[in-house]
């Protein structure tokens, strides 16, 4: 558990080579925490409203944030300072996504717009109009469709970078959309809502199934965690504090963890913002409503025997096709 934020944290990012990670908040600074130990190494300032949104390049020394000041800030992280702002937002930034082969970044916010931006020129390429309610979250990828975006409408949409419209648009979940996470290499990708998380093959968007039992509460955030065996693990993190783990291929939930509050913080303010797998995908890094970072790791001696599994595979039915 670090605590060194004075507001919640709302989102957290892991550096490529692992050695350190980013966390920021309503406190408006931009912490950076050595992963290993868990010093803090740095803050930076220079938002004037809650950041809600960091990225990280793998290919150049650089730090994004977004945030409710309708500002996209890029940071020189060789001299800790901003380089660039990405101005054209109306209204708060919520999420901000990289391309992982193109040097260009995608964000979402409150105007309902995605906006995709040069990281170079600072021009915006595209302004995709469509979404009805803020843009929760942005999920891109190197093959088609290369952004994915869900919204407060409900709606989880494709975007096609070389048309600059929406290919398709998916309108089968219930409630808000604020969570998505495209699989490291299955070329499909989860939308998490509080209705279903639903899984979608992915060029044209076609729905797979739904993984459930998160019990109607708002997810917050979701990941996706590659094992060595092939086998994958479907991670969310609620806004009630609770952590849910499902087994990605048969959608069956193994574990439910209820984080703690530190001591001192109300119970009410367990929640959890973001979570994040870093690098070697055996720690959990979650950015919680209690003002700490918290990191979990996997239990090195589970067994199957401690840890039975009681699964039975869920019927089906007409009305658990959709």
């Amino acid at each position: 558990v670090l605590s060194g934020h004075e507001g919640w944290v709302r989102t957290v990012a892991v550096d490529p080579t692992n050695e350190w990670f980013a966390s920021s908040g309503n406190d408006r600074l931009i912490k950076i925490w050595d992963l290993a130990s868990g010093t803090l190494k740095l803050s930076l300032t220079g938002h004037v409203s809650t950041v809600r949104g960091l990225a990280i390049s793998d290919r150049h020394p650089y730090l994004f944030s977004c945030s409710e000041d309708c500002e996209v800030k890029c940071w020189d992280l060789e001299q800790n300072m901003v380089i660039r702002n990405y101005h054209g937002h109306l209204s708060g930034v919520y999420c901000i996504s990289l391309h992982p082969t193109l040097n260009i970044l995608a964000t979402g916010g409150r105007d309902s717009a995605v906006r995709v931006w040069d990281m170079r020129t600072k021009m915006g390429i595209f302004t995709f109009g469509g979404h009805t309610n803020a843009v929760c979250d942005i999920a891109s990828q190197a093959s088609e469709p290369q952004f994915i975006s869900g919204s407060m409408d409900r709606m989880v949409r494709l975007w096609d970078l070389a048309a600059g419209k929406c290919s398709v648009t998916l309108t089968n979940h219930k409630k808000s959309v604020r969570a998505l996470a495209v699989h490291p290499n299955e070329y499909t990708f989860v939308s998490c809502s509080s209705d279903n998380n639903k899984v979608w093959k992915c060029p044209r968007g076609a729905f797979e199934r739904n993984i459930s039992g998160h019990g109607g509460t708002i997810v917050n955030t979701c990941a996706i965690k590659e094992d060595r065996d092939g086998s994958s693990i479907l991670a969310a993190g609620t806004d009630n504090g609770y952590m849910h783990f499902w087994d990605w291929s048969s959608g069956h939930k193994y574990q439910t963890m209820q984080a703690i509050p530190q001591p001192g913080s109300l119970s009410a303010e367990n929640g959890i913002f973001d979570m994040k797998f870093d690098q070697s995908q055996s720690r959990l890094i979650t950015a919680e409503c209690d003002k700490t970072v918290k990191i979990y790791r996997e239990d090195p001696n589970a067994t199957p025997e401690t840890h039975p599994l009681d699964w039975k595979a869920p019927k089906m039915s007409a009305a658990h096709r959709y």
